[in-house]
């Protein structure tokens, strides 16, 4: 079954350099045991990676024991959407591809939050 994006439409692809999303198929692909709900595609700022690290989620540093090659400004990523709501709150949000984000991160954040920081609409 083909899973939607926050518009309705069919999820499309996030990433694949590097290589992104919890099944690691450059979707923001989900299923139950997505504990984190890797949903929301992001790109990358050196203001979030910051706001990342000092926070407690270091996604700058490259762990090759676990395929990470570390993300730099610029980069797309299926960002965890509770990662992405803390980002929203402290002011630092990384911006959104609604095309490849997923419609369970609806579950936790607003549309209207997520379009505020759309790269994909006019």
């Amino acid at each position: 079954m083909a899973q939607k994006n926050v518009l309705g439409g069919e999820l499309e692809s996030c990433c694949t350099s590097p290589m992104t999303g919890y099944f690691r198929d450059g979707y923001c692909h989900t299923d139950d045991s997505d504990q984190g709900s890797h949903t929301v595609c992001v790109r990358v700022t050196e203001e979030f990676l910051t706001f990342s690290k000092r926070t407690g989620n270091d996604l700058s540093t490259p762990h090759p024991e676990f395929g990470f090659p570390g993300l730099k400004p610029g980069d797309k990523w299926c960002l965890c959407v509770t990662r992405w709501e803390d980002a929203f709150l402290a002011g630092v949000p990384p911006r959104v591809v609604l095309a490849s984000t997923h419609e369970r991160a609806l579950d936790v954040v607003e549309l209207a939050e997520l379009k505020a920081y759309a790269l994909d609409l006019n």
